[in-house]
């Protein structure tokens, strides 16, 4: 795991004074391994509430709507666009992925933190909207590694395998742009390692509030 370049994260509180909760963006190439990632680290990171993206693609094999996506008509999705009902959005070689705001910010407001999976342009946009956000990159250990695992999922033509593959060298130049990079060379290491990212940003010195300093100095 590798830092990069970027200021110390600023305090926040909610509404109601209490802890604001923490936004984590988590992104990656196609085929690169987030979900496993995600499914494997997650149980032991506490209350983290998973933001679940929508999608116009079509439903796989095993995926529910409402669990890996919400499977929506493209029309269903311009009008929640319209209508500002997205945190943020992207085309993603030929279909829209976004993330409904309601959930997102009432969960944050809560005080509960949230983990968002994007596509680049979405976390670029998520990162405009909350600059507080904690961006993490998930690498392959090489693109031909990459391509070997996007052709074994066998759920692609060649054509779209090709438009994953000129995407996954886009991500990857803008890697510095992120707070943390993860290599998915081996998959516990990668999940310790995103494990570590969350534990440490939530002992933060900076995101301490007042309240907090002074319960510290509390002599009785």
């Amino acid at each position: 795991m590798h830092a990069a370049a970027g200021g110390p994260a600023g305090a926040s509180t909610a509404p109601g004074g209490g802890r604001r909760g923490i936004p984590f963006v988590m992104t990656g190439a196609s085929g690169v391994g987030k979900d496993t990632i995600r499914r494997e680290a997650v149980p032991a990171l506490g209350d983290l509430f998973y933001s679940v993206s929508a999608t116009t693609r079509g439903q796989r094999p095993g995926e529910e709507h409402g669990v890996q996506y919400y499977f929506l008509t493209p029309q269903r999705f311009e009008s929640m666009l319209r209508d500002d009902g997205l945190l943020e959005w992207a085309d993603y070689v030929g279909d829209y992925y976004g993330t409904p705001r309601a959930p997102v910010e009432a969960a944050l407001a809560a005080g509960r933190d949230v983990l968002l999976e994007l596509e680049l342009a979405g976390a670029r946009q998520l990162k405009r909207a909350l600059p507080e956000a904690v961006m993490i990159f998930i690498a392959p250990p090489s693109l031909a590694e990459l391509e070997r695992r996007l052709r074994g999922r066998g759920t692609d033509d060649e054509a779209k395998i090709q438009k994953r593959l000129a995407r996954a060298r886009e991500e990857i130049r803008a890697v510095r742009e992120f707070d943390y990079v993860v290599v998915n060379d081996e998959l516990g290491r990668a999940v310790h390692e995103f494990q570590a990212v969350v534990r440490a940003e939530r002992v933060r010195a900076t995101r301490l509030r007042d309240e907090d300093v002074r319960a510290f100095l509390r002599e009785s």
